[in-house]
């Protein structure tokens, strides 16, 4: 079955580093919690807020093994007023056999407030 694992962090600074940094980090973290592996993504997605610009965010990607050959792109999300700062959203499709409700969505630092329906705990953890 083909499922969407939905994912988003907020980084400080429009810094490339942590901009690379936190997008391996959000996506392991998403890979662990829904136990799958680079060969079982079809694509992946990625957006980020209009004031983050230092750094493609896939880039994040291939420092994490296996992750070479998993199709990206990358955009910039919808400057809606008033929304999340400095967030990079993802959406992994994959291939999997968990329902809707055993995929484990990941929202990491402020963009908990995304989401806190899908988060257990405060900004900086996810469910």
């Amino acid at each position: 079955m083909v499922r969407g694992v939905r994912g988003a962090i907020t980084v400080n600074k429009n810094d490339r580093d942590e901009i690379i940094a936190a997008t391996a980090r959000l996506v392991k973290e998403m890979q662990v919690a829904n136990k799958f592996d680079p060969d079982d993504i079809s694509h992946m997605l990625i957006t980020m807020t209009e004031d983050l610009n230092a750094a493609f965010p896939a880039a994040g990607l291939r420092t994490l093994q296996g992750y070479d050959r998993v199709p990206v792109m990358c955009s910039q999300e919808i400057p809606v007023p008033n929304s999340l700062e400095k967030c990079i959203r993802v959406m992994a499709t994959l291939n999997t056999n968990k329902s809707p409700q055993e995929i484990q969505h990941v929202y990491l630092e402020k963009a908990v407030q995304l989401r806190p329906d899908l988060s257990l705990t405060k900004e900086g953890n996810s469910r």
